[in-house]
């Protein structure tokens, strides 16, 4: 997927939302609120791919010991991601579901996507976090 590629899509997905937007700034981030949910876009040139990320959870400081492990096990215990994976962002401290798109998907394909996504982080943002932390600090 190219550069341009990426624009288009994700300007196409924030018009069809009523989300007038530039797509992908110059250094090829995006993002939107959409509801109660936030998502970030970002275009990797080196891999020429899309990355779709909803927020889970920002961290003040850095997550304590067990916290992401905790995440990463509710993943792989098959809690629904929205065909996303669990993905920590240390420089922001910010835990996203992301889904990365080298080819260019269909736009009505690429909403269903992003509505997954975001279904999913707010499932994760109460539920999963709420039972993650209360293992993590009960020890």
């Amino acid at each position: 997927m190219t550069r341009d590629e990426a624009q288009k899509l994700v300007q196409a997905y924030l018009l069809a939302l009523k989300q007038p937007s530039e797509g992908l700034n110059p250094q090829g981030f995006g993002g939107a609120v959409i509801g109660e949910a936030q998502l970030y876009f970002e275009y990797h040139g080196k891999t020429q791919q899309l990355e779709a990320s909803a927020l889970v959870y920002k961290f003040r400081d850095r997550p304590k010991p067990g916290i992401l492990e905790g995440f990463s096990a509710e993943e792989k215990a098959g809690t629904p991601t929205g065909g996303g994976v669990v993905d920590y962002e240390p420089e922001n401290k910010s835990l996203f579901l992301s889904r990365y798109y080298a080819e260019v998907p269909p736009v009505a394909t690429f909403q269903e996507h992003m509505d997954q996504l975001m279904k999913a982080s707010l499932q994760w943002s109460t539920e999963v976090l709420e039972r993650v932390a209360s293992r993590v600090f009960k020890n």
